[in-house]
């Protein structure tokens, strides 16, 4: 029975060919950041990770940092979301450099629309979501897999 409640958690998280929803979210300036907008511009990653300051989570966003000018020569954006409140994310990025928007997704609506949030702890499930400049989703990294940034990048479509 728990493998079958499992199961059914894990479909459903969107996946390859959804749109994705369009959400607005605070930045670490309290700023609101809307996907839609964004989109606009190019082809945007969501970088989702469970807790600023966490080895996976440092590591995730520290890739993407190091990782960062192979997304700009495709024309698109890191957005890096966590349920974590605006200081924390304002905090995190500053310490380590991060050149992309943090988010902060406190209750997690955003996340559970995604690819879910941790049961009971309510922390974003670790995700790389691609979206292509249409709105659609091109590919869903998960996982411990979503520490490296490069399959996320490899499949983010060039910027129209």
């Amino acid at each position: 029975m728990t493998t079958t409640i499992l199961a059914l958690v894990l479909a459903s998280g969107l996946k390859a060919g959804d749109k994705a929803p369009d959400f607005t979210l605070p930045d670490t300036e309290g700023k609101p950041v809307t996907l839609s907008r964004l989109l606009e511009q190019g082809p945007v990653i969501l970088a989702f990770y469970p807790k600023a300051f966490t080895s996976g989570c440092t590591r995730q966003n520290s890739n993407f940092r190091d990782k960062y000018a192979e997304v700009e020569k495709k024309g698109a954006q890191v957005l890096g979301i966590s349920v974590d409140d605006v200081a924390t994310q304002k905090k995190f990025k500053a310490e380590y450099k991060l050149p992309y928007p943090l988010l902060s997704d406190a209750g997690g609506k955003v996340a559970s629309q995604y690819t879910g949030t941790v049961p009971v702890l309510g922390y974003a499930n670790r995700s790389n979501v691609v979206i292509g400049q249409d709105g659609k989703i091109v590919k869903v990294v998960e996982g411990s897999d979503a520490v490296d940034p490069n399959g996320a990048i490899a499949l983010c479509p060039l910027k129209k």
